[in-house]
Formats: structure tokens, C-alpha cells, sequence
């Protein structure tokens, strides 16, 4: 089984109220693909970079199973790159700089060996660019999974339709779940969005958990009390990766292993905010989603009474 991953690869610039990192490793597949690398290892890349990005963190990433066949490389030119400021809440954030770069005109290209994948996640990117992806593949996977924000809904909201009609399962948070549906109540902004195309919704809350719709049944995650959160940039892209990673491992996409999914996505987006960029991602090994595991078990356990 391989799972094909549509994500940016690009540098940051960061500042929160705890700290600041200038240009450092980002981009949604980057933290899509050190997240999913925790569960399985059979990750094929499509992106695309300038001759600026360090060849060190390619090897890096290839080393933990993922294929960068499919990762555009351009001679004399510059990757994305975005620089944002935090507020003291951490939930918002202000855009300082965002330089498209390699992204202004990038069309991918898959090779061959990519056109059959069992799973495909597309990582936030313009909506026509994620079609395109979804055009190239020799048939359809078992499982296709996107997310996307408010930007493409202000700007490509016809082309976000049509991609959602071929997707099983959708990644958003509330706000942008709002904003889609044009529903309040998260209820019913997710039988809106479902009845969009996508089977299953999740719906993000950053500090305060994750949801899960499914036909009537309704799941809940909660996040993880931290006493530090130093940098929440990728945290969504992190969940995304460590959910679908987890679902490559075993293949199971009933309720129950979207469920389980959703657990251990929280896992991992846990750790992300842990340090700045992907670095608290790339130290972690299986005693560690083991043991973080073990404390979202204890977070959720409760012995009820017998009711009648």
C-alpha cells in the first residue's frame, strides 16, 4: 500500500509570544510527511522547491521512507516562503510576508509509479492544482482524503466544489467549516459539507480537540493540556499526516478506524507544538507515540455507573 501525499515544501519565519526562528524548514508536506513517517513508510511526495532548499532535509525525510521522485527541483529559483506572528491566544496568527516563488506557476508532473496509489492525501494547495493530481491517477484510490482553508473559499470557491466530489474524507477546522457551509452550528455546517461529496468530516478546534462526522455518528477527540506550546505552525498538517498515516498502516477505513486515526493524528499534532517547525517531529520514535498514546487513553477513560 502507498500513500501519495500532494503538500508545499518551503521555509518559514516565525514569531510567537514565547520565541522567534527565522527561515526555518516548513510547508504542509514537509510536516504531513515527518508525521506520517511515525506509522508507515511508504510516502511518495508531490511538491516542487527551489535550488535554495537544503538537500540535508530531502535526505532526512527520504530516510524515513518517503519518496521524492515526484519533488520538483528548480535551478535558480526560490522556494515558497511564508513569515507569520502569533498572538498571545496562539489560535490567531497575522500574515507578515508570503512569497510564492516556485509555487507561482507550478503544474505537477507525477511519474509513473506514482499513478497507483492506495491512498492519496491532498495537502493544502489551490483546489485546480489538486484536480490536476486527481487527473494524472491511473484509477481512483481506495482512500482520498484534502484539506483546504479559507483562502481557496474567498478566491476558488467553483474549483473547491468540484474537488470535494471526489473526496472521501475532508480536513478542516471550525472556522473554515463555517465559512464552506455557511452553517453556525457545527452540526450543520457538517451534514452541509458532507452533502458536498466528502463521506467523512473532520473538523479541527486546535487546543480544544477534533470532531468526527460520520452519517448520525459523531466522535469527539480532545487535544492534549500542554504546559508549553511553542509554535502551533503545521499542528493541522501534522494531525493530517499522523490520521492518514495510521490508516495506511492498517487499512482500515470503517468508523472504528477513522476513530483510531483520530487519536493518533491528536498524537502527533501533540508533539509538533512541542518546538518550532517539524524538529520535535523528527526526534520522535515509537516509544514515544506509544506513550503519548497512553496519555490520551488516560484523558478520555471515564468509569460510568450502570444507568438504566
Amino acid at each position: 500500500m502507498s500513500l501519495l501525499v500532494l503538500g508545499t515544501v518551503a521555509f518559514d519565519s516565525i514569531e510567537t509570544p514565547f520565541g522567534k526562528a527565522d527561515r526555518i524548514i516548513g510547508g504542509a508536506g514537509t510536516y504531513i510527511c515527518w508525521s506520517a513517517s511515525q506509522f508507515y513508510n511508504n510516502i511518495k511526495l508531490v511538491s516542487v522547491i527551489g535550488d535554495d532548499f537544503p538537500q540535508a532535509e530531502l535526505d532526512a525525510l527520504a530516510a524515513r521512507g518517503v519518496d521524492m521522485s515526484g519533488l520538483e527541483k528548480r535551478i535558480g529559483e526560490k522556494s515558497f516562503y511564508w513569515s507569520g506572528k502569533y498572538h498571545m491566544d496562539m489560535n490567531s496568527r497575522d500574515t507578515l510576508v508570503t512569497e510564492l516563488n516556485v509555487l507561482a506557476d507550478f503544474s505537477p508532473k507525477l511519474p509513473e509509479h506514482y499513478k497507483n496509489p492506495e491512498m492519496l492525501l491532498l495537502g493544502n494547495f489551490a483546489p485546480a492544482i489538486q484536480m490536476q493530481v486527481l487527473n494524472q491517477l491511473n484509477e481512483r484510490p481506495k482512500l482520498v482524503a484534502m484539506d483546504t482553508m479559507n483562502f481557496w473559499m474567498d478566491i476558488a470557491m467553483d474549483d473547491l466544489k468540484k474537488v470535494l466530489t471526489q473526496v472521501d474524507v475532508l480536513i478542516i477546522n471550525d472556522e473554515e467549516a463555517r465559512q464552506l457551509s455557511g452553517q453556525h452550528s457545527l452540526v450543520k455546517a457538517a451534514k452541509t459539507i458532507r452533502e458536498m461529496g466528502p463521506k467523512y468530516l473532520v473538523i479541527k478546534k486546535g487546543e480544544h480537540g477534533a470532531l468526527l462526522f460520520y452519517g448520525a455518528n459523531v466522535f469527539f477527540v480532545p487535544a492534549l493540556p500542554l504546559e508549553e506550546v511553542f509554535d502551533p505552525t503545521g499542528a493541522g498538517d501534522t494531525f493530517a499526516g499522523g490520521f492518514m498515516g495510521y490508516l495506511a498502516k492498517t487499512g482500515d477505513y470503517s468508523l472504528d478506524g477513522m476513530k483510531r486515526a483520530l487519536v493518533y493524528g491528536s498524537v502527533a499534532a501533540s508533539y509538533c507544538v512541542e518546538a518550532f517547525g517539524p524538529n520535535r517531529l523528527k526526534e520522535l520514535g515509537p516509544d514515544d507515540i506509544k506513550a503519548r498514546t497512553l496519555e490520551f487513553l488516560n484523558l478520555m477513560e471515564v468509569t460510568l455507573e450502570d444507568i438504566r
